[in-house]
Formats: structure tokens, C-alpha cells, sequence
């Protein structure tokens, strides 16, 4: 039996939308009649909103604990885990659907301002533009969707009209789930990525996605930061100095050895700033960022063929302490 991640991410949505005034989420019906969740935007959102979306984004192939309680300097933890980690991170939580609208197509409503986010969420597997679904060899052919973009305004009706249309979706059977990074759930959702991270960096370095076996990550939650930039540089710097990853992989000694090697964070030549400091260092264009530079700070490959667990890396909280910390 094929595994649909829109399906088992549908009562996510149900349960999610049960839930709304005590996650302090709001609901309406938007252009084309698709289902909007607004987690942020004109409601104030939540840390458990965000771990509610996060286990939505990986297509109902993730489990999503919010640990509390003080651990390697600093009070609250996220950890992720699935046991189909190619799936639930690459097919459906990874942020690979780039959605534009030119400010003739936002009109009034969305102040004649371009528009433009990047879309994850198992929806993508209905559309599967990305080249990234033929290497997967996944397709989902469900008749519900659901697609999480963090803006912080509700999209124009030509790119709801084109997602449903991509999607083959049509009114309350699209959800789309909006999450401004400056959100209590948008902050949360984003950190929650730190398995997708690793993932997508295991990809980056032509490990054969088909070995990984399980998954396992953690890193530190902060508060949002004030305005954009400083709140997608927090996101980004728990994962990179505070992210940790466990992968267990179907392969020998040397390919699991060579993985853990290669994976950390601080083999980039970027590592050891803030995420906020690279990116206007240049100009806010994330392609010249080094690539390398994405991933969790510390990992740990365990090889099933040979028993053993190879470590590098390490977490950097010092730095994130002086980035984050005031001592009063």
C-alpha cells in the first residue's frame, strides 16, 4: 500500500482546526474558496500552532516534541523523529514550491505589492515540478492538499488559483497554512525543519537518499526575532549551531563515516557568524551563501550493516547565547 502524505496529514488539519482558539489560530474561507488557516498574521499564533503545522508539513511522517526544561544552556527544545525521513522531509516538508504574483496580479487587497513565498507541505507531491520528486520517485494522487507558506500576508487570488489548479484541488480541499517567520508558529515550524536540514544536506552531498533508514533531530526554540530578517537569522542559526542530527543509514563503515564527516555545519566557510550577519554581508542573495553551510551543528551516522555510530561536530551555544541572551 503507497503511502499518501496529503491523507495522513489531513487530520492533522482537522485536529489542527478543532484546536484553533486555544492554539490562537483563525480560519476563513479566501479567493477560489480555499481553506486559509492564518497562524500569525492577524492573530497572535503559538508555539503549539507551530509544532501542530510542522507535523503537518512532513505529511503526517513526523513526530514533534516540544522538550522544556533547561538542557545545554537554554530552556526549550524541539525534537523531530520519523521513520520515513526521505519522505516526510524531502517529498513534503522541504520549502521547494516558489510562488510569485507581479503587483497587477495582487491588485488592492494585497496593497499592489509583489508577492512572492516559498511553499512546503505534502501538496508539493501532488504537483511535483521540482526535479527533486523524479530522483524520489514519490507522487502523491490525493484529493485533499495541504501547503504551509510563511508570509505574512494572505496570498492573491492568481496564486490560489494557480496551486489549486497545479494541485488538480478545488475550494476547502487546499489548506493553506500561513506562517509569518516573525510568529510565534512561524519561529517554531522553521526550527522544526532541523531533520529536513540534515536531509537536504545529505542530498547536497550525493549520499543515496534510499540508505537512510531513520531520522532523529533536536534544536533550541527562540523567541521570534522583531522584524524579518532577524527572525529567519534565529531560525536559521538553531539549527545551524544548535541543531543536532541522528541518521541511521543501510550502509557500511566508510560511507557512514565519510557522511558524518562531511555533514556538519562547520565545514562551511561561513560558520561561526550569525545567520542575520551573512545574509546582508551578501545583499540578501541566498546563493551566495555557501551551501555547505546548511545544515545541524552536530550528527551522528549509525550504520545498520556494522552496529557502529560515527560523531562530528558539535553544538555552538555559546554563540547562541550571546546572539539570543540577556542576563538580568
Amino acid at each position: 500500500m503507497s503511502i499518501s502524505v496529503n491523507e495522513l496529514a489531513w487530520p492533522l488539519v482537522e485536529s489542527m482546526l478543532a484546536r484553533a482558539p486555544q492554539l490562537r489560530i483563525a480560519t476563513h474561507a479566501g479567493a477560489h474558496d480555499a481553506l486559509i488557516v492564518d497562524a500569525g498574521i492577524a492573530v497572535a499564533g503559538s508555539v503549539a500552532a507551530g509544532v501542530a503545522i510542522a507535523e503537518i508539513c512532513m505529511g503526517g511522517l513526523g513526530r514533534i516534541v516540544l522538550r522544556e526544561g533547561a538542557s545545554d544552556g537554554w530552556p526549550t527544545w524541539i525534537d523531530v523523529a520519523s521513520s520515513q525521513p526521505v519522505l516526510a522531509c524531502l517529498a513534503s516538508q522541504y520549502a521547494g514550491w516558489s510562488l510569485a504574483a507581479s503587483k497587477e496580479q495582487t491588485g488592492g487587497k494585497a496593497g499592489g505589492k509583489k508577492f512572492f513565498s516559498l511553499g512546503s507541505g505534502p501538496a508539493r507531491a501532488l504537483v511535483c515540478k521540482e526535479e527533486l520528486f523524479a530522483e524520489l520517485a514519490y507522487r502523491d494522487s490525493a484529493s485533499r492538499g495541504a501547503l504551509v507558506l510563511e508570509t505574512d500576508r494572505e496570498p492573491p487570488a492568481a496564486v490560489i488559483e494557480k496551486v489549486q489548479r497545479d494541485c488538480g484541488l478545488q475550494g476547502a480541499n487546499l489548506a493553506l497554512i500561513l506562517t509569518p517567520t516573525t510568529s510565534l508558529a512561524g519561529t517554531t515550524q522553521v526550527v522544526a525543519r532541523v531533520l529536513e536540514v540534515a536531509l537536504h544536506k545529505v542530498h547536497v552531498l550525493g549520499f543515496p537518499l534510499a540508505d537512510i533508514v531513520e531520522g532523529a533531530a533536536s534544536a533550541p526554540l527562540p523567541v521570534p526575532g522583531s522584524d524579518g530578517i532577524e527572525a529567519m537569522g534565529r531560525t536559521n542559526d538553531a539549527i545551524l549551531y544548535g541543531g543536532r542530527a541522528h541518521l541511521t543509514v543501510n550502509s557500511g563503515d566508510d560511507a557512514a563515516r565519510d557522511l558524518a564527516q562531511r555533514l556538519p555545519s562547520s565545514n562551511s566557510r561561513d560558520y561561526g557568524r550569525s545567520f542575520a550577519e551573512v545574509f546582508r554581508e551578501v545583499d540578501f542573495d541566498f546563493y551566495r551563501i555557501d551551501p555547505h553551510l546548511f545544515a545541524p551543528a552536530e550528527v551522528w551516522v549509525s550504520s545498520l550493516k556494522s552496529g557502529n555510530t560515527w560523531h562530528a561536530g558539535r553544538i555552538n551555544i555559546e554563540l547562541l547565547r550571546r546572539l539570543w541572551l540577556n542576563e538580568a
